[in-house]
């Protein structure tokens, strides 16, 4: 990667990483499937009639859309709002990595690689970790609901995948049609009538410019470049710089928001990490006494390389 893309691959990482901080800030009083609406609403309009629509079935658009954004954001926005702290919630999402190997081992066959297998235990023994290690800060269901999202992401993967779906920014737009509608009647039926009224009223300046961020920044431009990225470079040497994700979303939130993260915190997200970072590695054998990794030969656009923290 020349300097400029590595410049623009930091830059990413640092928006999708800065995402979460923002969307806690902007929620305030609207309720969260509301929320998200707005953003997916903001993603579709007017970006669906510039783009032309993806080469591929209606039924893989709406399944894309359905877990990938409905499934993925739903869930994590009831998270954050049920007390997931944003710096974490960046670090646990990051367990698609895993479930998406996992998931593709059982449903499409795929049979791992060792170092798959290896990075799927030690993500697995992380997320145990963060879990005994939430301090009593972070209520049990904010925690199951995130990993939840994080499930979502990884079927929806499966799906692109199985599909031959590439994750090109047409198909981010055009499955967004399929969101904002049932989450603003799924808000009515949680919520509450007066409720989606009383969080309407309570949209303001701040929750429209997260809005703004995210839909914009995050989702548009975030993707927008990442792809580009994508279309430069060998996927091994663009994706591992998502792995800056968790960090910014950690140091944003300790530094704006005052989120301190627990040992036990720290020490999970460590070793799920360690474990996206083994997962993402293949081994072609030994060279000279000493095990020689090779660039991964999946197709660049593949789920398991397409997997952008915080959309």
């Amino acid at each position: 990667m020349t300097r400029k893309d590595q410049a623009l691959a930091a830059l990413v990482a640092v928006i999708w990483g800065f995402n979460f901080v923002v969307i806690d800030w902007g929620m305030g009083d609207v309720p969260p499937l509301l929320f998200l609406a707005a953003r997916f609403l903001a993603v579709v309009v007017p970006a669906v009639f510039l783009l032309p629509r993806p080469p591929v079935p209606w039924r893989t658009v709406a399944a894309v859309g359905v877990f990938m954004s409905l499934g993925q954001f739903g869930f994590l926005y009831v998270a954050m709002d049920a007390g997931m702290p944003p710096g974490l919630a960046g670090l646990v999402l990051q367990a698609q990595v895993v479930l998406t190997i996992a998931l593709a081992a059982v449903v499409l066959r795929e049979r791992p690689t060792r170092p798959q297998v290896a990075g799927v235990l030690l993500g697995a023994v992380g997320l145990v970790v963060v879990g005994l290690g939430r301090g009593g800060h972070v209520p049990a269901i904010a925690l199951l609901l995130c990993l939840s999202a994080a499930l979502m992401w990884a079927i929806g993967n499966v799906v692109s995948r199985a599909s031959g779906a590439t994750g090109g920014l047409s198909l981010t737009v055009w499955s967004a049609l399929v969101v904002p509608v049932p989450l603003v009647l799924l808000s009515l039926v949680v919520d509450g009538p007066s409720a989606v009224a009383d969080g309407v009223a309570a949209f303001g300046w701040r929750a429209g410019l997260s809005t703004v961020y995210t839909a914009g920044l995050a989702s548009l431009v975030g993707y927008g470049l990442f792809n580009g990225l994508l279309s430069r470079n060998p996927s091994s040497a663009v994706v591992p710089w998502i792995l800056l994700v968790p960090p910014v979303a950690i140091g944003s939130a300790w530094a704006l928001l005052d989120e301190v993260p627990s040992t036990g915190e720290l020490a999970g997200g460590a070793l799920l990490v360690l474990g996206v970072l083994v997962a993402q590695a293949r081994w072609s054998g030994r060279l000279s006494g000493r095990t020689r990794y090779s660039r991964d030969p999946r197709p660049r656009d593949s789920p398991e390389q397409l997997a952008p923290a915080g959309r």
